[in-house]
Formats: C-alpha cells, sequence, structure tokens
C-alpha cells in the first residue's frame, strides 16, 4: 500500500478541542490507526456540505494530517475547498458534534 500524499501546506487548522476528541473515540475503539476524515459534499441549491467519518487507512491520493499523533485525512477533491478552514468538535445542549468552521 503506497502511503498518502502529506500536502505542503497545511489546508486545514485543527482546535484542541477536536483533536482531544479524536484521541478519545480512538483510544475507546482501542484502534490505533483510527484517524477522522474531513470532506466536502454536494453543490446545487443547499451548497457545500462538510462531512466526517473516521477510517482505518488513507488513499493513495489524500492528504494526511498529523497534530499531537492524531490523524487527519482529507480527500483530494475536498482540499481545495476546505483551505483556511478550522474543525472543532463543540458540545452543547443541541447536541456534541465536529464542525467547520470558514
Amino acid at each position: 500500500m503506497t502511503e498518502a500524499v502529506v500536502a505542503v501546506a497545511e489546508p486545514l487548522n485543527i482546535t484542541p478541542a477536536a483533536i482531544n476528541k479524536v484521541r478519545e473515540l480512538v483510544t475507546e475503539e482501542e484502534n490505533p490507526d483510527l484517524m477522522l476524515r474531513v470532506f466536502v459534499t454536494g453543490g446545487g441549491c443547499a451548497g457545500f456540505q462538510y462531512g466526517f467519518t473516521f477510517d482505518e487507512a488513507p488513499a493513495e491520493d489524500d492528504t494526511l494530517i498529523d497534530k499531537s499523533g492524531i490523524k487527519f485525512v482529507i480527500d483530494s477533491l475536498s482540499v481545495q475547498y476546505l483551505g483556511g478552514s478550522t474543525v472543532d468538535y463543540t458540545e452543547s445542549l443541541e447536541g456534541s458534534r465536529f464542525i467547520i468552521e470558514n
């Protein structure tokens, strides 16, 4: 398997809250290979939608970001739309979730 491509300029800012939540979930699952995949879908009337999922292996053309030993991955199509954005994790009365701020 080919290792993922690492971007020269980091396309995404990641808050300590997001890093800590991914670390917590990786520990709960007892799977050190898990990484948070951040992606963009859609278009049309609703505009772009941001998504998050856990993955165990990056694709050949993915961008891999390592923050404090926690890995985040972005596919090659989404990376252009996520430049300068921030991944955060929030907990509120509305629930807990990962969010993108741009």
